[in-house]
């Protein structure tokens, strides 16, 4: 059985690397868009970045998306690792799918809210969602553990 545990026939595996995909490319699209700000707005940390042009060290939506992605890295690569580690404890393919879906929908929502910038406690919400998430399936993993 442990040799197709992370086999695509595994359905709860094969909806893991679906969302896991998703928020990773989410992640990484956010670097194109940090890429993409630094550059039209001539915004660099690095004087060789500006290839010897004038450039300026700060602007508001270079940091803003800097955060967005700071953020990301702090949940999602937890999602990643507590994710993995929770399909090997077997769970329903209807708790798999809600921890995941939940997870990856606050994510989505949390740099909409981040990046456009909706009102608190808009991005507050999301945040604490995702970590419930994040949370139950570390729980839920530590519990099968002490077994």
């Amino acid at each position: 059985m442990a040799a197709s545990l992370f086999s695509l026939d595994n359905h709860v595996f094969r909806l893991y690397t679906t969302y896991a995909a998703a928020v990773t490319l989410k992640m990484m699209c956010l670097s194109l868009r940090v890429g993409y700000l630094r550059v039209t707005r001539k915004v660099f940390m690095n004087k060789e970045d500006a290839h010897g042009k004038p450039f300026v060290k700060q602007d508001d939506d270079v940091d803003r998306a800097l955060r967005c992605h700071r953020n990301d890295l702090e949940n999602i690569v937890p999602f990643l690792i507590l994710g993995l580690m929770y399909v090997t404890t077997g769970p329903s393919v209807f708790a798999a799918t809600w921890h995941f879906r939940v997870f990856v929908a606050s994510r989505f929502f949390h740099t909409v809210a981040y990046l456009t910038p909706l009102p608190q406690p808009c991005r507050a919400l999301s945040f604490v969602i995702g970590l419930v998430a994040n949370i139950s399936m570390g729980v839920q993993v530590l519990m099968n553990g002490m077994v």
